[in-house]
């Protein structure tokens, strides 16, 4: 008994120690788990998500993160608008000119100019005609005081000798004829009168010297005034030209829409749709310029023949001439025989004057084997071999 008691003194001891060691851990701040657990805050989803966290004790603070940068969305530049790809035709080299080339002679106003200019593009190709545009920008037939066309169309045509004469006059004539006694207003009937003088003794000059003469009408303008105006003059245009000799040329369709308005843009002589006419609604832009000639150009290539050809030769070009084909030597030439030329209405042409039919078809002595089935029932033995054929059936059954 006296041996026990040391020992449990000494287990007592060592439990006190023991509880006082915790005591002093507890003392100096170890806390225990379960009490770090609660006194550290819980983490929630939106933490968990952008790691946004509370500091783990007072006296030290989170170390928060950078902020993100917003990504701005790229911005693609906007790609133009498709525009309509237009195929130009490619342009034949100009040829060079003849010496004996034929001249195309141009005279007129603002608008005879453009027509030059699209004329010049219409016979590149043709060696044997010339342009000369011979056009006054604000000239017409009633200021003959600021520009007198008679006289100078003379002088021209004995320098140039034109084997053709384009004339485009009329949009600068609205206007009051002043001089030789006459103080007429535009749009009156004697106005009217006396500009058809005008045109008649202007296109004599030409026609008097027997060369031929175009007169192109005036297009449809962007002023409805304008407009009326050259419907007008085109009729007294037409009818002189009949009445000289000269030829007319209608353009008015071909700078109108399907309802007859004034156009802007329309087709090319390519069918590709472009701008014809400017901004004022007066002028023409070069596709304009050159449609103009495209209904010019087919009477006067037509009135020139062979000559405005764009493969007109000539024997002082230096191009050999073809060799001339012979027969090769040694062989006879073949005798042609003449056959007389047959009248579909001859009735010797069937052999005979009587008709087909009229004679009965030659009859044969012996039988036809459809006559032997018919009127006696006779019918031929099958070829040997073939499957109704009964001889060889016959043979075998024996």
């Amino acid at each position: 008994m006296m041996i026990e008691r040391p020992a449990r003194a000494t287990m007592a001891s060592l439990r006190i120690i023991f509880a006082a060691f915790i005591a002093a851990v507890i003392a100096f701040g170890c806390l225990s788990p379960a009490a770090e657990a609660q006194e550290r805050p819980r983490r929630n989803l939106l933490d968990m998500l952008f790691g946004t966290r509370e500091p783990d004790y007072p006296d030290q603070p989170a170390e928060q993160p950078p902020p993100r940068r917003k990504s701005q969305p790229r911005k693609r530049p906007t790609p133009p608008p498709r525009q309509p790809v237009v195929v130009q035709p490619e342009t034949p080299p100009a040829a060079e000119k003849l010496q004996d080339a034929k001249t195309i002679l141009v005279v007129g106003d603002f608008l005879a100019s453009g027509l030059g200019t699209g004329l010049e593009d219409a016979f590149s190709t043709s060696p044997g005609v010339v342009i000369q545009a011979r056009g006054n920008v604000a000239s017409g037939l009633v200021r003959q005081d600021y520009y007198n066309w008679p006289q100078q169309l003379s002088g021209m045509m004995d320098q140039m000798k034109p084997a053709m004469v384009v004339v485009m006059l009329g949009a600068n004539d609205r206007q009051p004829i002043i001089g030789s006694g006459l103080n007429e207003k535009y749009g009156t009937d004697p106005w009217f009168l006396a500009y058809e003088e005008r045109v008649q003794q202007f296109a004599k000059l030409i026609t008097n010297r027997r060369i031929p003469l175009l007169w192109v009408g005036l297009p449809p303008f962007g002023s409805d005034q304008l407009t009326a105006s050259a419907v007008k003059l085109n009729h007294l245009y037409q009818s002189q030209m009949a009445a000289v000799g000269g030829e007319y040329v209608d353009i008015w369709d071909g700078f109108t829409d399907q309802s007859g308005e004034f156009v802007v843009t329309g087709s090319d002589i390519n069918g590709q749709q472009v701008r014809l006419r400017t901004a004022d609604g007066v002028n023409m832009t070069a596709a304009g310029k050159r449609k103009i000639a495209f209904y010019v150009e087919k009477p006067a290539r037509r009135l020139l023949g062979n000559q405005a050809s764009p493969d007109i030769t000539r024997l002082d070009t230096g191009s050999p001439l073809p060799a001339q084909q012979t027969s090769l030597p040694g062989t006879e030439p073949e005798k042609v025989t003449s056959i007389p030329p047959m009248n579909l209405s001859d009735p010797e042409l069937d052999g005979g004057a009587q008709l087909l039919g009229s004679v009965p078809a030659p009859t044969s002595p012996a039988a036809s084997p459809r006559d032997l089935l018919v009127d006696k029932g006779q019918m031929a033995p099958a070829p040997a071999g073939r499957v109704d054929d009964y001889r060889l059936q016959g043979s075998v059954a024996r």
